[in-house]
């Protein structure tokens, strides 16, 4: 399994996280990131759904109902992370998507929620007629 790692560098604080990682770990076989918590909470998140989910304003808009359907991402997978700060990380997809910003509130709720907001996903492609295929 081919893993890239990356320590937590918040020693200095996580301005005003709840969560707190210890480690994150990129599994490209896998196309998941892993990602271990301070509380000792530990979370498998899919690169598809990392993607389809980003906080970025290409994903989420600017306002309310705002928020854009990602569809043909089944394949994506995470080529790099960039810690921003103490508080967040950047992902970077091989689709070249790259502006969204992580914070580890974010990848928490993101893990926790993330049967639910995977179920979201595959409505709301139905409903759109789109797909998760290129």
């Amino acid at each position: 399994m081919t893993a890239k790692t990356i320590q937590s560098q918040t020693a200095s604080g996580n301005h005003g996280s709840r969560h707190t990682p210890v480690e994150l770990r990129i599994k490209k076989d896998d196309k998941v990131l892993e990602i271990d918590f301070d509380d000792g909470t530990n979370f498998r998140i899919p690169a598809e759904l990392l993607r389809v989910e980003s906080p970025s304003a290409e994903v989420q808009g600017h306002g309310p109902g705002q928020k854009t359907v990602i569809a043909g991402r089944r394949h994506v997978n995470i080529i790099g992370a960039e810690a921003v700060g103490n508080y967040a990380v950047r992902l970077k997809f091989d689709d070249l998507h790259d502006t969204g910003i992580y914070s580890w509130d974010f990848l928490y709720d993101m893990g926790t929620r993330q049967d639910e907001l995977w179920a979201r996903y595959l409505e709301a492609l139905e409903a759109k007629g789109l797909t998760r295929d290129p």
